[in-house]
């Protein structure tokens, strides 16, 4: 990550802005802005399925679900946050399952892009369908985006949803069976 160009970015908009970036409150900010986005975004490079460990355990076409994983991301049009939650669902095939600390691991490091919610959504379902070849997947995600409560349509509250279906659980009943228990 290259602290110069960041820093200095920072720098450029808050000149831009009509601010001076000498001010008091403000010297420290480029540096500020370079911590967060190498904080945030310091796993960039990181592929997320070679964290994604594989275990045996008897399986007999049941769903397994991990719901309510908070995110944070950034909107690659605007550059602001979108944060809401993931769930995810799917069915092991020849019982190989993972932890679910992986389920949110992958998450946490797909989330962690510049992005769009669509693409985190089909990125976490395909990154999992990779690395284990389940019978099935769902990956729903519900976001806020700052984009939407801050300019624009200015509309604080409105959730987004998407989802990326494979397998057999784009059968009805499957999905169906799913979606009831990630809206327990």
């Amino acid at each position: 990550m290259d602290r110069k160009k960041i820093s200095d970015g920072a720098r450029l908009i808050l000149e831009g802005i009509g601010e001076n970036p000498e001010r008091e409150g403000l010297i420290r900010t480029p540096q500020r802005v370079f911590e967060f986005y190498k904080e945030f975004l310091g796993d960039y490079q990181r592929e997320p399925q070679k964290s994604l460990k594989k275990y045996t355990a008897a399986n007999k076409d049941e769903l397994i679900i991990v719901r309510d994983i908070s995110f944070y991301s950034i909107c690659e049009h605007h550059l602001l946050p979108f944060f809401g939650k993931v769930h995810i669902a799917y069915i092991p095939q020849r019982n190989k399952i993972t932890g679910f600390s992986n389920l949110v691991d992958i998450v946490e490091t797909i989330s962690h892009r510049a992005t769009v919610q669509e693409r985190m959504t089909s990125d976490i379902a395909d990154t999992i369908k990779d690395a284990l070849s389940p019978k099935g997947i769902l990956v729903i995600s519900e976001a806020e985006h700052l984009c939407m409560t801050m300019i624009g349509v200015k509309k604080p509250g409105s959730m987004t949803v998407t989802s990326a279906v494979r397998g057999i659980l784009r059968n009805q009943a499957t999905r169906a069976e799913a979606l009831a228990l990630i809206k327990q």
